[in-house]
């Protein structure tokens, strides 16, 4: 296998984010909470006109501090922690975090993920920001979580695909990552997937072994892996060369045969149609990877809420 195939492998840590890219989505949903962003007509008056109305004048102390505790409405991995400081300082409040919990951990019912501290101005006009943040994020991760569980020991990895959020793809596959899971292809830019779609826009004329040859000459230094749906187009897969093979919406028995046929000359993955509950079935059929989109686009939020100090 060349040295390439270990881009197959990702599990994105927050280091490897970008904190520009970080800080653009923060500050977009700020200005959709404030000031109406994604409106052609902008609303006359923005800020958070709620915590606006209250009465602050006689209570200086109050305006100088207040704590909340962000709680684990029910059990839950933790995911988005480090958000928090970049959301805090994009309202340019007085106001700071203490993390009582960290990204990819278990977090228990009416555990304390994080105390806020400093102005209440900025910590309400921050609150459901934070939440909405949080609250996707753990949700993926547990989800995913579940997923691992199911799938149990093994040389088998469970990987996510690119059926992503617009625009929050590298946040949900660090979720993944968190929740235990494994981070399939970042984008289209960092291997060749030959799969269905690609073979129907050569038509009749196109050659499954001769497009893997092509692609090899064209990008050497990626993996290319190629989509089959019959047991009949492995072996000019492989005499091509190809890193991986997807079986696409195989029975388990099939890819029993598909293993046995590759036999170790590319790794496999099997796709399509993978649910939490049929995923243990995919344990002992010597995969080297499940690969399903239901980690994010079929996960619900975690139910994290903000309650204040006395």
């Amino acid at each position: 296998m060349p040295a390439a195939i270990k881009t197959l492998l990702h599990r994105l840590a927050w280091a490897d984010l970008d904190p520009t890219y970080l800080r653009r989505l923060v500050a977009m949903a700020r200005d959709e909470d404030l000031a109406g962003l994604g409106l052609r007509v902008k609303p006359r008056l923005t800020g958070d006109l709620s915590t606006s109305a209250l009465a602050w004048h006689g209570h200086p102390a109050r305006i100088r501090s207040a704590r909340a505790d962000l709680v684990a409405r029910t059990p839950l991995i933790a995911c988005g922690l480090p958000l928090i400081p970049l959301i805090l300082a994009a309202y340019a409040g007085r106001a700071t975090v203490k993390l009582h919990a960290r990204d990819g951990r278990a977090v228990p019912a009416s555990g304390v993920l994080a105390t806020l501290t400093g102005d209440p101005r900025t910590l309400l006009a921050a609150e459901r920001v934070i939440l909405n943040f949080l609250q996707r994020l753990s949700g993926i991760a547990t989800h995913t979580a579940r997923h691992v569980t199911a799938l149990g020991p093994g040389r088998t990895r469970l990987l996510d695909t690119r059926k992503t959020t617009p625009g929050h793809r590298m946040l949900e596959k660090y979720a993944v990552a968190c929740g235990g899971g494994w981070n399939h292809r970042l984008g289209l830019f960092d291997r060749v997937m030959l799969k269905d779609n690609h073979l129907a826009l050569l038509g009749a004329s196109g050659d499954l072994a001769a497009a893997v040859a092509r692609a090899k000459k064209s990008a050497p230094a990626l993996p290319v892996e190629v989509e089959v749906d019959s047991l009949a187009q492995i072996p000019p897969v492989l005499d091509a060369g190809a890193d991986v093979i997807l079986l696409d919406n195989f029975a388990p028995a099939q890819i029993r045969r598909a293993v046995a046929l590759i036999a170790g000359h590319a790794l496999t993955e099997a796709s399509g149609g993978i649910t939490l509950k049929s995923l243990p079935r995919y344990a002992g059929l010597g995969l080297d990877f499940v690969s399903t989109g239901a980690l994010v686009h079929h996960s619900s939020w975690a139910d994290i809420g903000l309650d204040w100090r006395a």
